[in-house]
């Protein structure tokens, strides 16, 4: 699975298949598949099973039998005894098998044969706090990401509950105990009825035994996604509403003061300008047309690269980069000369940028809860990208607007896509060369959609906010 061969594995399947073989207490048909690749290999087989695969490409099975039920992929690629099982669960686009599967899994390994199970490869877990936030914090990396994690994630996208127990470490536990372990989940799964639907698909694992469920996790997602819909509604208000003027202020020579008018409800008595309560039509056409195109625009990225070559991604990603920083200002300056925004059309263009941003978030919210989670922290500074939401002129605002307007230009080059996505790898240690070439493969292979999800909504969202703190705007 990590680039190794698996000798050990592939020895004790064809050992088990054989010990199998002998018995006749199965109720269930025993698959046994090995693969010259751990990924590209069960996706195409698994295609085949389903009747989904490429039939220029791969040939479909010759025969076949029922619904899978569950699968157990065995890694070993140690030439020694090992002293841990490592549970690798996370799925395709951050899709998880039922929570029945691990904990049986679970409490085979580490409860009848006492091997210790460990997660997201955290090797030496004490159980303090710490390590369980952080085995809780790789798993949400490793969901939002949504790549293939092992052999067993082609299955999980056509509802097909899957692990892999992989051997690590060096201990005293043998192949005769990893068998064992195999057998006795194969018996577990032997003895359903149907499939597993009692459990959680949704969940949060911080250690072997403990995990979040859906129902205390979820609202935090909903939180960071309801933040834009928020924002959006105080900017469609704030844009029907002319600029009024300080009470007390003077116009001119005349020094006349502005006009008030005192509101009475429910037995209390406020004051305010006139100016701010009248309705102004709102001018939609433009904003809208807007936020659609630079949202199209997300394509160009989004084809670059899922079909470039593996030679040429490094430097295209160079290239785009560099583009991506001039890009707002080069927008800002378009629309500057082609069709000068209003102060309303700006609102307008935040605000349905930020309402669709928080629709997006939100409902992704319920399929890959990290993704939409670290997206949503990640674009969070959009919310605050226009101008303050002040009842005063724009001349009173304009002192502090250009000192927030640099330093939110800053801030936005910071959390761009591309400058997240080279920050993550120089962190983590790998090449970007690889990463995107794992996620052209996962577009083309698994069908993973995080890249449309990061070019086709976070990226746009960005964009607007930029063109919006742009000076040249």
């Amino acid at each position: 699975m990590d680039g190794e061969l698996n000798q050990s594995g592939c020895a004790l399947v064809l050992t088990l298949a054989r010990y199998f073989k002998r018995w006749s207490l199965w109720s269930k048909d025993i698959i046994i598949l090995i693969t010259s690749d751990s990924k590209a290999g069960p996706q195409a087989w698994v295609d085949a099973y389903h009747n989904e695969h490429a039939v220029p490409a791969v040939e479909p099975l010759p025969t076949k039998s029922g619904a899978l039920q569950g699968v157990v992929v065995v890694d070993n690629a140690l030439n020694h005894r090992f002293e841990s099982l490592h549970i690798v669960y996370d799925g395709i686009n951050g899709q998880l098998p039922n929570l029945d599967l691990f904990n049986t899994a679970t409490a085979i390994a580490s409860g009848q044969m006492g091997i210790s199970v460990v997660l997201q490869r955290m090797w030496k877990h004490r159980d303090s706090y710490q390590e369980r936030l952080q085995t809780m914090l790789r798993g949400m990396v490793s969901q939002g990401l949504g790549h293939a994690s092992g052999p067993h994630s082609s299955f999980i996208p056509y509802h097909v509950d899957a692990i892999t127990l992989q051997a690590v470490g060096d201990g005293w536990q043998d192949e005769m105990a990893m068998g064992r372990c195999v057998e006795s989940t194969f018996r577990s799964l032997n003895n359903l009825l149907e499939k597993f639907h009692q459990s959680f698909f949704f969940y949060l694992l911080m250690q072997a035994n403990r995990f979040v469920s859906i129902g205390t996790y979820l609202p935090s997602a909903m939180l960071v996604a309801v933040n834009f819909s928020i924002m959006a509604i105080a900017l469609w208000i704030r844009s029907g509403r002319s600029t009024a003027p300080k009470l007390g202020s003077t116009n001119g020579k005349n020094e006349k003061k502005a006009e008030v008018e005192i509101i009475e409800q429910d037995g209390m008595l406020a004051v305010a300008p006139k100016q701010s309560l009248v309705i102004v039509e709102r001018e939609l056409f433009l904003p809208i047309a807007l936020v659609i195109a630079f949202h199209f625009l997300g394509v160009i990225p989004l084809y670059l690269f899922n079909n470039a070559r593996r030679d040429a991604f490094s430097w295209t990603f160079t290239i785009f980069t560099q583009a991506n920083v001039l890009l707002p200002s080069l927008l800002a300056a378009l629309l500057s000369y082609q069709s000068p925004l209003t102060a309303q059309q700006r609102l307008l263009l935040q605000c349905f940028s930020l309402l669709l941003l928080g629709m997006f978030l939100a409902t992704l919210a319920t399929l890959n809860f990290s993704l939409a989670f670290l997206i949503g922290l990640l674009a969070a500074p959009l919310s605050f990208a226009g101008q303050p939401f002040s009842t005063t002129s724009a001349e009173d605002s304009r002192s502090g607007w250009s000192a927030r307007k640099s330093l939110m230009t800053v801030l936005l080059q910071v959390l761009s896509p591309p400058a997240v996505v080279l920050a993550a790898c120089k962190a983590s240690g790998v090449n970007v060369e690889d990463v995107l070439v794992e996620a052209a493969f996962g577009w083309k292979a698994h069908g993973l959609w995080t890249q449309v999800v990061v070019w086709c909504i976070w990226w746009p969202a960005w964009i607007v906010g930029g063109v919006i703190c742009s000076p040249l705007l």
